[in-house]
C-alpha cells in the first residue's frame, strides 16, 4: 500500500507536546482512511510536505512570505500524488526558495500540524495535514525567485519570533535547539 511508508514514519514520530501529538493521531486516521490522502482533489483535506531550512550551525532559520497567504511561513505544498512527503518537502524548498544547497539532515519526520486553508476561488476550505521535515542550507547561497513567494529570507531565531503569530511554527522555533 502506498500509505504505509508515511503511516510507519508517522507511528515513529516522537511529538513535541500534546497538541501535536493529538494532530499525529489525527493525520494517522486521516491517512489510514483515504487512499487518495496526496490528492489536493480529495477536497476535505490531504497530506502536504513542508521543509524547516536551517543553518549548518542551527542559529538560523529560512522563511518565505507566501503571497496569498500573506504570511511568513515555511516552505512546503501539496504532494500531488506522490507518496513521498519528504521528497515533496524537499522539491517544494528547491521550487520556492531556488536553493541547490539543501540537504535533509535526517529521514525521520520532524513536526506534525494539521491547518485549516480558507475557502479560495472555487476550492472550499480543507486541512491540510502537513508533513514537515528538517532541512540544512548554506545561509550564503543566493535566493532564487518563485510567483508563490513575496519575499524569502533567513532570520535569527529572535527576530523571526516578532514576525509570525503561529503556535505551529513558534513549536518548530522550540525544537530548532542545535
Amino acid at each position: 500500500m502506498h500509505r504505509e511508508p508515511l503511516l510507519s514514519l508517522l507511528q515513529q514520530h516522537i511529538s513535541a507536546d500534546a497538541t501535536e501529538q493529538a494532530m499525529t493521531q489525527a493525520t494517522i486516521e486521516f491517512v489510514k482512511a483515504n487512499p487518495y490522502c496526496f490528492e489536493r482533489s480529495l477536497l476535505t483535506g490531504h497530506v502536504t510536505g513542508s521543509a524547516w531550512i536551517v543553518s549548518p550551525d542551527r542559529q538560523q532559520i529560512l522563511l518565505i512570505h507566501h503571497r496569498k497567504l500573506d504570511r511568513w511561513l515555511q516552505p512546503g505544498g501539496h504532494a500531488d500524488g506522490d507518496p513521498n512527503v519528504m521528497a515533496v518537502a524537499l522539491r517544494e524548498a528547491q521550487e520556492e526558495t531556488g536553493l541547490a544547497s539543501l540537504t535533509v539532515v535526517t529521514d525521520a519526520i520532524f513536526d506534525v500540524d494539521i491547518h485549516e486553508i480558507p475557502t479560495r476561488k472555487d476550492v472550499p476550505a480543507h486541512l491540510h495535514y502537513d508533513i514537515r521535515f528538517l532541512l540544512e542550507a548554506d545561509p550564503t547561497e543566493p535566493f532564487g525567485s518563485s510567483e508563490e513567494i513575496n519575499n524569502i529570507q533567513w532570520f535569527i531565531l529572535e527576530n523571526a519570533k516578532e514576525l509570525v503569530n503561529s503556535e505551529s511554527i513558534f513549536r518548530m522555533m522550540r525544537k530548532n535547539v542545535p
